[in-house]
């Protein structure tokens, strides 16, 4: 007589996890500073991380002039890391499972997500980002999702646990 078959669950990389936020989050940044301002009309570099610092800082950091600012920078690079590092294992939960190309599509799905929550309810609390609203930030969220779902799925190590019976 055989021994039925066990049932098996895949286990979350939560170390792929990490290195997929730090990855994704670094190249969403550098598409942030330097690439989404050349499509906002006068915004630089300065400005969006002064608004990535305003969640922690208030609106009081936007005011004029959008120059170097220790503070805000070190405020920006925590929040835009904790957020990054944050969606990355949410979104790593939900992918785990289901391979690479999974991993890029439903990733780019879920940043595009992101930003609608980000931008069209989060705005109640922090209505200056409303300013930030349009296609660069829609697509530089795409990007960082799915990114985010494909390192994700490149870099795990699958591991499966049996499954215990109730």
């Amino acid at each position: 007589m055989s021994n039925p078959p066990v049932k098996m669950r895949q286990l979350v990389d939560w170390s792929a996890a990490l290195w997929a936020a730090l990855i994704a989050g670094t190249i969403f940044l550098i598409i942030n500073l330097f690439v989404v301002p050349q499509f906002m009309g006068g915004a630089n570099h300065w400005m969006m991380l002064r608004y990535f610092g305003s969640i922690v800082l208030g609106s009081q950091v936007l005011a004029p002039p959008a120059t170097y600012d220790g503070t805000v920078l070190i405020a920006a690079l925590i929040t835009h890391y904790v957020l990054s590092i944050g969606f990355t294992l949410l979104l790593a939960y939900i992918i785990h499972r289901w391979g690479l190309l999974a991993g890029i599509v439903l990733g780019g799905l879920f940043g595009l997500g992101l930003y609608s929550i980000n931008y069209y309810t989060v705005t109640t609390l922090f209505p200056w980002f409303f300013a930030l609203a349009g296609t660069p930030m829609a697509v530089a969220h795409a990007v960082f999702g799915a990114l985010a779902g494909g390192i994700y799925e490149g870099l795990e190590v699958e591991e499966f646990v049996p499954v215990e019976e109730a």
